[in-house]
């Protein structure tokens, strides 16, 4: 073959540096996963075909996928900027949103047998939740929490809640300021299933407030929470079985004791004053407490 029948490069590739066509181009992948509205299960498997296709995902489409599912979640923990960074990255934010971790034993939590991690079809997370997860002197951070993820574990056993939630700018919150002041150190066996770094327990932290059990309904002690370095919770709880004529939502004026003996005297302190305002939630729209969001196929 002479030199001038080279094989001259095609004008229609957007990709230079493969023959992969223009699978690799950012624009043409963004433009396709806008067309299915970011369908969370295509973008799973597009992320494990190949590092590059991985790489793409992990920088773009994972941030994309969170700001299209969950707009003002995403908004309130970006501080307005959501092509900005965020702690552990967009992907373990994405994580977070769709995946119920599980459970395994723990050493303030015992359960009959494992529960194993699934995606989860559909979550809710409020920050009025998140506030109830919060001791006095740590009011000021903001924390959105999951509605708890309901596993039955039998007839003679009460239902198994899993939650998880995520901090805004966990850095320089007050939660890790208390958990470094008070040097507490990182659980020997767990690790953050959303990113893998090292966790906290905050029932050894005792930075659990009482507010947090009434919030999820389980009994008072029959709970536990972990928090990691970029800020991502996760945990569990016993859920105690409602009655017929046993109120839903029951967030009463009870004192909240934090460890140094002061006295917490504003309950739950919602916004507005409304304790169960923040399941006022239809058909997918979002108020200012909270946002619904759905993991199982595209939004319709």
């Amino acid at each position: 073959m002479s030199a001038n029948q080279r094989r001259r490069p095609n004008p229609l590739s957007y990709d230079s540096e493969s023959d992969e066509s223009g699978i690799l181009n950012e624009r043409i992948l963004l433009l396709v996963f806008e067309s299915i509205k970011w369908d969370l299960h295509v973008l799973c498997f597009t992320a494990s075909v190949n590092h590059k296709l991985r790489a793409i995902a992990k920088r773009l489409l994972w941030r994309n996928l969170c700001v299209y599912r969950a707009p003002r979640m995403v908004a309130a923990l970006a501080n307005g900027a959501p092509n900005g960074r965020i702690g552990g990255g967009w992907d373990a934010l994405a994580k977070l949103m769709f995946f119920c971790c599980g459970c395994e034993s723990t050493r303030h939590f015992k359960v009959s047998r494992p529960t194993p991690g699934h995606f989860a079809r559909a979550s809710r997370f409020s920050k009025t939740s998140g506030r109830s997860f919060l001791t006095k002197k740590c009011r000021g951070d903001l924390l959105f929490i999951s509605d708890p993820c309901e596993h039955p574990m039998g007839d003679k056993e009460d239902d198994l809640g899993i939650y998880r939630g995520v901090f805004r700018g966990f850095m320089r919150s007050k939660t890790r300021t208390c958990l470094i002041r008070r040097q507490v150190a990182f659980d020997e066996r767990v690790r953050c299933p959303y990113c893998g770094t090292r966790v906290w327990s905050m029932t050894t932290a005792r930075l659990v407030p009482k507010s947090a059990a009434r919030r999820l309904g389980s009994p008072d002690r029959r709970l536990e929470y972990f928090v990691c370095v970029n800020g991502h919770l996760h945990g569990t709880c016993w859920l105690v079985p409602l009655s017929s004529d046993e109120e839903v939502c029951d967030d009463g004026e009870e004192e909240d004791v934090d460890d140094d003996g002061s006295e917490d005297l504003d309950g739950d302190d919602e916004i507005n004053g409304d304790a169960c305002s923040h399941q006022t939630v239809t058909n997918g729209s979002t108020s200012s407490l909270g946002e619904d969001v759905l993991g199982d196929g595209p939004i319709n």
